[in-house]
């Protein structure tokens, strides 16, 4: 008899148990957010985008573009990356951990090769519906050029979509010199070129494996010169139409830019 009051103690005793962690476990389900179909934008995306440095002598660098002007960054308050003079970062984007992000295991890789830097590795979550027109994000990275008050890699990355999307990269990478700069000839004005700067647009759509040659045959006619006693080393100049869950890469003889986006689909 004091055997199946034992087992009928055991019983009761686990029953009692398996009761309680039912009853934990839907309250803490209860307090958990739930989340919807409904809750998730359309065209919903994870980006993620990683500057990087090859590790390469100036000198050894081919392309002549030292005497070079650019056209002036656009305008803007929204920030991929920024660093300023102390090294302090800031970016108006909400940047999830690198451990979520896709290629983070592509940065971690080209760091142990020894012949890249990683700048920046950045992703954050955004809609990207047809018709989306993106603000120019600013990036300001690399190091501190103290003659001139800037960073050596800079312009801007913009996200637009059409029917796909697309990614514009315009990088510059400048470097420090003890020189000043030579003046760029300028042609005689014209009603066309006062009225209408022309530019030429091929250089936006060149791949990503061309070289940087290539990507400076475009004419400037909108210029400014850049501030003494900066020259410019390379830039990056491409715009390129983005498949989702593909990596792509955009790059010149010293930077480049992988780019990635997820589509994040909806459950019911």
């Amino acid at each position: 008899m004091q055997i199946y009051g034992n087992r009928w103690c055991l019983r009761t005793a686990r029953l009692l148990a398996t009761a309680l962690l039912l009853a934990w476990s839907l309250a803490g389900h209860a307090q958990e957010p739930e989340t919807s179909a409904e809750e998730i934008p359309d065209d919903y995306y994870r980006a993620e985008f990683i500057i990087l440095e090859r590790i390469i002598d100036p000198e050894s660098v081919n392309e002549q573009m030292s005497d070079r002007a650019v056209e002036t960054a656009p305008e803007t308050e929204e920030l991929l990356w920024s660093v300023a003079q102390d090294g302090t970062t800031e970016s108006t984007l909400e940047l999830v951990p690198d451990n979520e992000l896709h290629l983070n295991s592509a940065a971690q890789r080209l760091e142990r090769s020894g012949r890249y830097h990683v700048l920046v590795s950045a992703g954050w979550y955004e809609a990207f519906p047809p018709d989306y027109e993106g603000k120019p994000l600013r990036v300001a990275i690399g190091d501190w050029l103290e003659g001139a008050g800037v960073r050596e890699i800079e312009g801007t990355i913009t996200i637009d979509r059409q029917r796909y999307l697309h990614v514009g990269v315009h990088l510059n990478h400048w470097q420090q010199s003890d020189d000043m700069p030579v003046s760029v000839p300028s042609e005689p004005a014209t009603e066309q070129t006062a009225a209408e700067p022309t530019t030429d647009s091929s250089v936006e759509n060149e791949t990503a494996d061309s070289d940087i040659g290539s990507l400076a045959t475009g004419r400037d006619t909108a210029k400014a010169k850049p501030p003494v006693p900066l020259e410019l080393l390379t830039w990056i100049r491409e715009t390129r139409r983005m498949r989702s869950e593909e990596i792509h890469f955009l790059d010149s003889p010293t930077i480049g830019v992988l780019v990635f986006f997820k589509k994040i689909e909806t459950t019911e």
